[in-house]
């Protein structure tokens, strides 16, 4: 009997599945692709994030990691990828909204939002 409590025990532990961590793209839509000096964002979610790594030739600048972040990104911006986050679990996935607070162009102007818009994703 003790024999078939564990089969069963280990048979349910084999077939569960937990959380699985993993990152996810924080991708950019500009107007103004390459115009664009400075990003402030916020990313919110379900969970701490665990990591952020700025694009390819961009500087980041982040608040202690969160359920909410606000992060600036400084360079030439990108249309495309400009920050990869790491989360605790990928399937709350789409949990994970980047808002645009703030652009700035190359010459430091302010910018209105409209046009802009960040999407999170695998």
């Amino acid at each position: 009997m003790a024999l078939l409590v564990l089969v069963g025990a280990a048979l349910t532990c084999r077939d569960s599945t937990g959380p699985v961590a993993g990152t996810l793209k924080v991708d950019l839509t500009t107007p103004n692709s390459g115009g664009d000096g400075a990003i402030l964002l916020t990313v919110t979610g379900p969970a701490a994030l665990t990591s952020a790594t700025p694009g390819t030739g961009l500087r980041l600048f982040a608040q202690p990691l969160g359920t909410t972040t606000r992060f600036a990104l400084t360079g030439t911006l990108p249309q495309g990828t400009i920050l990869t986050i790491g989360v605790t679990n990928l399937g709350q996935a789409s949990q994970y909204v980047a808002t645009v607070q703030s652009v700035a162009a190359r010459s430091y102007d302010l910018r209105s939002v409209a046009g802009y818009s960040l999407t999170v994703s695998q």
